[in-house]
């Protein structure tokens, strides 16, 4: 019977902030933050900027509320929300470091696979991989998912994610040794 009550006060709730009553749209900030906070910081190191992330996140769940169907969990469309923010802000981070570097970075000579590699050969070693090893090995290196979330969304023990993960290393560092010695004469 609580289960049935909590649903109905939930729903009521997102209706109430989906015409934008402001405390119940401050009820379910103040609900689902903490949680929110967390999935940002799994994402983002700084406490400060995945705080700014779960703002801007928040931003955009009550902007979108009244879209949200009801099709599934509430908090998971919450979370699915924080972590393309998250994404986000790491891709638009990553840009401008990535500009700034070109710009000041000294490269010492040298054969350097990092800096010689482009994105499209990193990424067709990857696609090279046997398809357990790349989905393991995207969900946590790529989109950061712990092996307990992987194991639960590929329904497979948490053992065999990280056994996955550990041959997916392995055989990339297999295939970028060979890659160097052929391409760039290093053994």
């Amino acid at each position: 019977m609580k289960v049935i009550q909590l649903f109905k006060n939930e729903s009521s709730l997102i209706g109430k902030a989906a015409v934008g009553n402001r405390k119940a749209q401050q009820r379910i900030y103040d609900m689902y933050s903490p949680k929110m906070l967390s999935v940002c910081r799994q994402y983002i190191k700084d406490l400060h900027h995945a705080e700014e992330v779960m703002l801007n996140g928040f931003y955009k769940v009550f902007k979108h509320l009244p879209n949200f169907k009801s099709e599934g969990s509430f908090e998971g469309w919450i979370r699915k929300i924080m972590i393309r923010e998250a994404i986000s802000f790491l891709r638009q981070y990553k840009k401008l470091n990535f500009t700034d570097e070109g710009k000041y970075e000294f490269v010492p000579i040298g054969n350097n696979i990092q800096s010689e590699m482009n994105v499209a050969e990193i990424q067709a070693v990857i696609d090279d991989l046997p398809e357990g090893y790349k989905m393991v090995f995207i969900l946590y290196a790529v989109e950061g998912y712990k092996h307990s979330e992987i194991a639960g969304m590929l329904d497979i023990t948490e053992g065999t994610s990280k056994s996955q993960l550990f041959k997916a290393r392995k055989m990339l560092q297999e295939k970028l040794k060979i890659i160097n010695s052929s391409v760039y004469g290093i053994k």
